[in-house]
Formats: C-alpha cells, sequence, structure tokens
C-alpha cells in the first residue's frame, strides 16, 4: 500500500515539475509540493482506515466460533486541544469505537469477569495480532472490551491528531470500561481487570493510578514507564512524534516535567491495584532501563506488586505475545494472576489447555 502512495507522489511530483520550470516560480513550485505532502498525508489515512475494515473482517474468521463480536461507538472526555473552542460542538465528548468480545457458551443470567484490553503504539489500532490472546481469554469466561482510544489509526487524519499521549487517551479506556457496566448486566462491576503490553501497559498502569477502586488487578506486559529515559535513547524521528504540535508539542529539553506528568515511573505513589509487571532483557523497542525504573520507584514508594525481568527471551519486545510454547508458559502465569482477583469460571491449568484454547 505504502509503495503504491509513493508511486502516486512521484507521478504527481513529475507533473508538477515541468510546470514549475514554465512559470520559473519557486514559490509556485513550494505551493505544489506543499499541497501533494498534504494529499499525501491523507491518502496515508485512508489507506489505514482500508486496512483497519480488513482486519476487522479478519476478526470474526479467527475468533468468530467462540466469541460474539461487536464493535461499538461510545464517547469520551473532549478533546485536549481546540483548534475553535467557540466554534459550534467546541468541547463535546469525542467519539469512538470499542471491541466487545463476549465467550459463546457463557450463561447470561450469571455474572462474568470484564478485561479492559488497551493496545500499544504511538498510534495504532487494536488488530487481530492479538486474535489468539482473546480465544485463551474467551476459553476462561472473561468478557473483553479493547477501545480504539484517540490517537488510533484506521478512522482519519482527525482521530490520529487528536492524540494525548499518557493523557486523555487513558481516560478513553475508562470510559470503555464504564461503557461495558453500564450496559450489559451480566458483567460483573466487582471484577474488573486490566492488562495491556507497551503503550498499552502504560495505558493500563494509569488507569490504575487514576481510578484504583474500579480495577481488581493489572498486568502490565513490557510497559513504556518513562519518557524522559525514552526521548534519551530513540532517535530523533521518534522524538518528533512527541514534539509535534498536535501532540506534546514540546520537546523533553523544553518541557521535561510535562513528560514526567506522563511517565508511570514518575507517578508510582499512586499505586493501590494488585500489579504483575514482566520486562525481557532484550526488548528492541521499550528498553529494559524503562521498566527497572518503573519497578524501582514502586519499591521505594513501599508498593505491593509483583514483576518477572525476563533474560533474552526469544521474541524481544513480543516475547510472552509469541506463538511459542515458552511464550505460552509466561501467559499462563499472567492468566493465573489474573484469575487470583477475577475468578474467571474456566481458569487455565496446564500449558496445554492455553495452547488449545488459542490455536485451532
Amino acid at each position: 500500500m505504502r509503495k503504491i502512495i509513493l508511486f502516486i507522489v512521484a507521478v504527481s511530483f513529475a507533473a508538477v515539475m515541468p510546470l514549475a520550470a514554465q512559470t520559473g516560480s519557486t514559490e509556485n513550485l513550494e505551493q505544489r509540493i506543499s499541497g501533494l505532502e498534504r494529499r499525501f498525508d491523507y491518502l496515508q489515512h485512508e489507506f489505514d482506515a482500508l486496512m483497519k475494515n480488513i482486519d476487522d473482517v479478519l476478526w470474526y474468521n479467527k475468533v468468530g466460533d467462540v466469541a460474539y463480536i461487536d464493535k461499538v461507538r461510545h464517547v469520551g472526555p473532549p478533546p485536549a486541544r481546540e483548534s475553535n473552542p467557540t466554534a459550534q460542538g467546541a468541547g463535546n465528548p469525542i467519539k469512538f469505537y470499542s471491541y466487545i468480545f463476549i465467550p459463546k457458551w457463557i450463561d447470561r443470567d450469571k455474572k462474568y469477569p470484564l478485561l479492559v484490553f488497551p493496545h500499544g503504539g504511538v498510534h495504532s489500532n487494536f488488530s487481530t495480532y492479538y486474535a489468539h490472546i482473546i480465544r485463551e481469554l474467551m476459553a476462561q469466561g472473561y468478557i473483553v472490551i479493547a477501545t480504539e482510544y484517540r490517537g488510533s489509526t484506521g478512522y482519519g487524519l482527525g482521530m490520529y491528531r487528536m492524540i494525548d499521549y499518557g493523557g486523555l487517551e487513558v481516560e478513553d479506556v475508562y470510559a470503555g470500561r464504564n461503557y461495558m457496566v453500564e450496559n450489559y448486566d451480566f458483567v460483573d462491576k466487582n471484577r474488573v481487570g486490566i492488562l495491556g503490553w507497551s503503550h498499552g501497559g502504560l495505558i493500563t498502569l494509569f488507569n490504575i493510578f487514576n481510578h484504583p477502586k474500579d480495577y481488581k488487578v493489572a498486568f502490565a506486559g513490557v510497559p513504556v514507564s518513562d519518557l524522559v529515559a525514552r526521548m534519551g535513547y530513540k532517535t530523533q524521528g521518534y522524538r518528533d512524534l512527541y514534539s509535534a504540535d498536535y501532540h506534546i508539542g514540546k520537546t523533553a529539553y523544553e518541557d521535561v516535567n510535562e513528560y514526567r506528568r506522563r511517565s508511570p515511573a514518575w507517578n508510582a505513589e499512586k499505586l493501590q491495584t494488585p500489579l504483575l509487571i514482566h520486562s525481557n532483557t532484550n526488548d528492541e523497542d521499550v528498553n529494559v532501563l524503562e521498566v527497572e525504573h518503573l519497578i524501582q520507584a514502586l519499591k521505594a514508594a513501599d508498593k505491593n506488586f509483583e514483576y518477572e525481568i525476563y533474560q533474552d527471551q526469544p521474541g524481544g519486545h513480543s516475547f510472552d505475545r509469541m506463538d511459542l510454547k515458552s511464550a505460552m508458559a509466561i501467559r499462563l502465569k499472567i492468566y493465573t494472576f489474573l484469575a487470583g482477583y477475577l475468578n474467571p469460571p474456566r481458569p487455565f491449568a496446564s500449558v496445554e489447555e492455553v495452547h488449545e484454547a488459542g490455536y485451532r
């Protein structure tokens, strides 16, 4: 898809050059190039939306035999930034989608635990990358909601630029939790947990920091934990994502306290919820030093939690989400931890059960 877009831009640019030569106007050429860049941006988001629609169909193919699947539209807090605060509709709650997965075998006259499942990525979405994990959760008897919070891809440029990293996106995910409790009678509001990996791990941590009484337990896998450190070891291109005017809008150099505010390691004193953290020493995305800082901060705040730092596990950043038997064994540890607080009707007892549930 990206190659097609680049081809379109190249053809358009080739068409512009002769015209610019005829007019002899550098300013005219710059305007046309700027217009092409905007067109490229919009085209990229159109292709993202197409890929998202294709992946939505795949959900039914991959988990439709074990789960009822829905995609609902609800609301979260107003935008963090308004281009025109006095315009019609300014200050309205934003609208976004959430995936809902319900095991087909449950008795809807009974109560079942809910798991809130935020996706990872600075700009990403909840995709069938997680299909085997959803199958594993369905087998245990969890209801799952996965919210496509502000900044998610596949929903156009407007939603993409609404990102509020470590801010209101956290409250969008919390809004998903509340949507389920308020609209599904078979969801047990006293058995709600949350789990997420990478940026989803950051959102998991801030959900339990901000709303400790509303979550019974949490798992944070390879969580982004310290944005200040992250800006130090990542590339300039990555740093530019955060300092863009529609994002944080400043570099860490310009406003280090804003980056601290959006970092779980600098908010560790807020922990009240039972928590399990996993990291991996060969993680190529979230360097283990971030998670080590989080662990040290939690210990310094005298918090009770569990953690494990795995040594050079195959898969790097995705080590416990892989299709390897070693990854299934680690997921069994995660599920056992969650089950101790959420009491699902069919908890796993072995790696073989994990494998049987997740893979047809």
